[in-house]
């Protein structure tokens, strides 16, 4: 879809994909765009845009719980101390993403941000947020990029940091599920009270 805003079943208008499920709607309204902030919070949210990367997000927002259960909680340090054991059982869960690279890229980048000073993840993530004024909202899902300079950047940082299977689209879905850039689009109604906000 590359049109302007659709109306919900009451009547809002929303970003055409917020309308498409009944999934969609409650992310949509509720956590798209919003802002986070915390370690663990942000690995959780860098672990399922990795394992999303060619999939439909609907296919990681519906495994969400089962995710946060496989990967206990997506506790940074929790997760550091995964074992072999623990990697086979993730790659045998079929309530889960079962990709080998994706689920070894959770365990490494879990050791790796082990190792680093409490909310260093938070900073390095928000200090890539573009100033919101730079940023118009878009017109239609067409204006909304896959990928802007900040995202290759933040992308470049963290993998020269150790951290895995972060490309710049990757990053750039980080940014707009973490409320760093706001690309809901402009006739949205969720679009005033969503997006960057410090």
């Amino acid at each position: 879809m590359s049109g302007g805003t659709v109306a919900g079943a009451d009547g809002l208008p929303r970003c055409p994909w917020g309308v498409s499920t009944e999934d969609y709607v409650v992310y949509h309204d509720t956590e798209w765009g919003w802002p986070v902030r915390g370690d663990d919070a942000l690995f959780e949210r860098l672990s399922l845009e990795a394992f999303q990367s060619g999939l439909s997000w609907i296919t990681i927002l519906r495994r969400r719980e089962t995710f946060r259960a496989a990967f206990a909680g997506f506790r940074i340090a929790e997760v550091a101390r995964f074992t072999g054991k623990d990697r086979e059982r993730l790659l045998a869960d079929p309530g889960i993403i079962r990709n080998r690279a994706k689920v070894d890229a959770t365990l490494a980048n879990a050791k790796s941000l082990a190792g680093w000073a409490p909310g260093e993840l938070t900073d390095l993530v928000w200090s890539y947020a573009p100033d919101p004024a730079t940023r118009p909202l878009p017109r239609t899902t067409a204006d909304v990029p896959a990928v802007t300079d900040e995202s290759k950047a933040l992308s470049k940082e963290l993998k020269r940091r150790g951290v895995r299977f972060v490309g710049p689209t990757t990053a750039y879905a980080l940014m707009q599920a973490c409320g760093l850039v706001n690309d809901h689009l402009a006739g949205c109604a969720f679009a005033a009270a969503e997006g960057a906000r410090a």
